[in-house]
């Protein structure tokens, strides 16, 4: 098994097509299983893509692509077949020589899906003399990704956009470079860096990794957008964070629309733009910084936001603890993935301390005040009034 851990540029698909390629070209008897998070990607991103299959193919060793039927057959005889790790069932029966996995920390992990996707696989790799496995992914800290890590058996190669910056353009180089630096995204998405979790820390990235849906799953009842506003316009971000509440009584997360050193004008009008680009019920907005300055601040973007101002008897993390039960419970969901956000939630420890990136976790506040506001508050129930 060969683990190509790396950031984003690094050449991954390249490597992980060649490595087919070699194999279809050497081996005629070659059953090769082509997994991605979905089929979409594995078709445009392994198959069609710019460091693709078909792109990377010598003429006249091209593969005959059938997508109807999800297979590639090359000139050899070699053959491979598409297949999506949202459904691990379709992985039960066949067998394979090989296999390329793409993206593996991308795989979804909601009801194990992605175990179940790769113990399907691994069962079925059982033809010619040595089944091979080559993964190619930027990390992330799930569970799939540690368990391969942790395989003595596994051949890990790690590496940072920066190391194919020769083939990148040069716009794009700085331009991360001054974006993300050494935050925690760039950490792991440009330098490959598996970050790991903290000790004590109340969400931890399996949790979130194991509540995350790609879509909604259950229509909204509620939309609030909670907001927790900045001391000052050179500080601290202004936290603006989308949640709902589904027809099924699971919470979601449904954006996040923080911004960054914004004056009181610009954050007020960016929560009155993300209260109504989503219909929101209510802005939930945390009073403790400005107190009536924060109302007339956001009546001031638009007069009939229906605002709701909170006042914090407690620090941020001990509001967070109920909240991270929630998560526990399997009450909450993320529609969608979050980075910025998620390194916060993942730097509140128990115990009142908070060591994730920036001076205070703002975005994870907001989504604290969200979720509170619809998870944790007085419930209203129907009465029969008797006349």
């Amino acid at each position: 098994m060969w683990l190509i851990l790396a950031g984003r540029g690094f050449g991954k698909t390249r490597a992980g097509a060649e490595w087919v390629r070699a194999v279809a070209e050497a081996d005629p008897a070659a059953r090769i299983a082509l997994v991605a998070a979905s089929l979409p990607e594995a078709r445009s991103v392994m198959v069609e893509g710019a460091s693709g299959l078909l792109a990377i193919a010598p003429r006249g060793k091209r593969p005959k692509f059938e997508p109807s039927r999800r297979r590639l057959t090359w000139p050899s005889g070699a053959q491979a077949m598409l297949y999506t790790a949202g459904e691990p069932e379709t992985l039960r029966g066949p067998q394979h020589s090989h296999a390329w996995c793409d993206e593996l920390a991308k795989w979804p992990h909601v009801a194990g899906r992605a175990e179940a996707a790769w113990d399907n696989l691994q069962l079925g790799l059982r033809l010619g003399d040595l089944p091979c496995v080559v993964v190619t992914t930027t990390p992330r800290a799930v569970p799939m990704l540690q368990r391969l890590l942790d395989d003595d058996d596994v051949v890990a190669t790690r590496g940072s956009t920066f190391a194919n910056k020769a083939n990148l353009a040069r716009g794009f180089i700085r331009s991360v470079q001054k974006q993300y630096g050494q935050t925690s995204l760039g950490r792991q998405e440009l330098y490959g860096e598996l970050i790991a979790d903290i000790d004590g820390a109340l969400w931890t990235r399996a949790m979130l990794e194991s509540c995350r849906e790609a879509a909604l799953s259950s229509p909204p009842v509620r939309i609030v957008v909670a907001v927790d506003p900045p001391a000052s316009a050179t500080g601290d971000a202004c936290g603006i964070v989308v949640c709902a509440l589904g027809e099924d009584g699971i919470a979601r997360v449904l954006a996040d629309c923080s911004v960054e050193k914004a004056s009181p004008e610009r954050w007020a009008r960016q929560v009155a733009q993300t209260a109504a680009a989503w219909s929101t019920d209510r802005v939930v907005a945390d009073a403790n910084q400005g107190g009536a300055m924060v109302a007339s601040v956001l009546r001031a973007a638009e007069i009939s936001l229906p605002l709701k101002l909170v006042h914090a008897s407690r620090g941020k993390v001990a509001r967070a603890e109920p909240v991270a039960a929630l998560y526990e419970a399997g009450r909450v969901r993320h529609a969608g993935i979050f980075p910025q956000l998620e390194d916060e939630l993942c730097g509140l420890i128990a115990g009142g301390r908070y060591e994730g990136p920036g001076m205070s976790p703002d975005r994870a506040d907001a989504l604290v005040w969200g979720l509170s506001e619809l998870m944790l508050g007085p419930r209203t129930m129907p009465r029969i009034l008797l006349g």
